[in-house]
């Protein structure tokens, strides 16, 4: 007769935790919604418009059954504002962070780097351990968003600085978006933008490791063919009239627009999240150009190998194709 062993606590605490699921239906929780989609959120100019001094998170966690603040689940975007002669500092458990500066004039004091000056349209980023102090010369919002949602979920802690402090003036980012659109092939080009980049990443050319941020136009009377991509994007409308607007939605008609799309409407100043593997389009009906400023945790998952952008274009024949660039 066989005499059962002896029960470990010890060993029974590390197999407690194990379960074992049907790959049929454990292999896309998406499907079953176990992991939740991704809302197409939307986050308007009010919110940075009046009131004190205070950082805002545009937080959809409750959405994503995340621990929050969080607007994706590696990105946390945020509404900043300051008011004039105020001091304010921003931290965050982050790898990178990046700043939009949408309205007035200031400075920022980093340990470690110079202080430095900044204006509506200016744009910079701060790398790990990177507790910042802005402070407010004129009434000022800023667009602050970073990747501590990331680390939260893998449990980790940035402590390597990757990338020094970056400043990007907006004449710059403005004559780099110039040269683009003076080139005559960029007229029939899906985007007329310009990637903000890094000498410390090279291979990605994204602005840092893990995110990515493109400065575009939307000229009067453009619709932007559908396009997709893998990862997450939280969308800053930089300056746009009444008529400019994003469709998103799952599939395409054989003349490549979004069927039965859900239409994000362009305001200066506001923020919408496109969720990853939607198509969407960009429309400008407003007689006015507009400028948007797309962020996305793509420099991750270009390094991944998984960002699998896909543009449409028309065909001779008047039909639709997807393709793998956007020229």
């Amino acid at each position: 007769m066989l005499v059962p062993a002896p029960r470990d606590p010890a060993v029974e605490r590390l197999t407690e935790s194990a379960r074992f699921h049907d790959y049929r239906y454990a292999s896309n929780p998406l499907a079953d919604g176990s992991l939740p989609q991704i809302p197409i959120a939307q986050f308007g100019s009010d919110l940075h418009e009046r009131g004190v001094t205070r950082t805002l998170p545009l937080d959809t966690s409750v959405d994503l059954i995340c621990p929050g603040p969080a607007t994706t689940p590696g990105l946390c975007a945020h509404f900043v504002h300051v008011c004039p002669g105020d001091a304010h500092h921003t931290d965050a458990d982050a790898t990178s962070q990046l700043f939009f500066v949408m309205r007035g004039s200031g400075s920022t004091s980093v340990a470690g780097a110079p202080e430095f000056e900044w204006q509506a349209g200016d744009l910079f980023t701060l790398p790990a351990r990177s507790r910042a102090l802005h402070v407010a010369a004129s009434d000022a919002a800023l667009y602050w968003l970073h990747d501590g949602p990331l680390l939260r979920y893998l449990g980790a802690t940035a402590t390597e600085r990757r990338f020094p402090p970056t400043l990007y003036r907006r004449e710059a980012m403005r004559q780099a978006l110039d040269t683009v659109l003076a080139d005559p092939s960029s007229a029939t080009a899906n985007r007329q933008s310009v990637l903000l980049g890094s000498r410390i990443f090279p291979q990605t050319m994204t602005i840092t490791h893990v995110v990515w941020a493109m400065f575009g136009i939307l000229p009067v009377g453009a619709v932007q063919a559908p396009h997709r991509h893998q990862s997450a994007a939280v969308d800053l409308v930089v300056d746009a009239k009444p008529g400019c607007y994003t469709m998103v939605g799952e599939s395409l008609d054989a003349e490549g627009r979004i069927k039965n799309g859900v239409r994000a409407d362009w305001r200066t100043n506001s923020v919408f999240v496109t969720p990853p593997g939607l198509w969407h389009s960009h429309h400008n009906e407003s007689g006015h150009p507009a400028h948007i400023l797309p962020i996305q945790d793509a420099g991750l998952h270009s390094f991944l190998r998984t960002l699998d952008i896909r543009f449409t274009r028309k065909t001779a024949s008047g039909g639709c194709e997807v393709v793998e660039r956007a020229g």
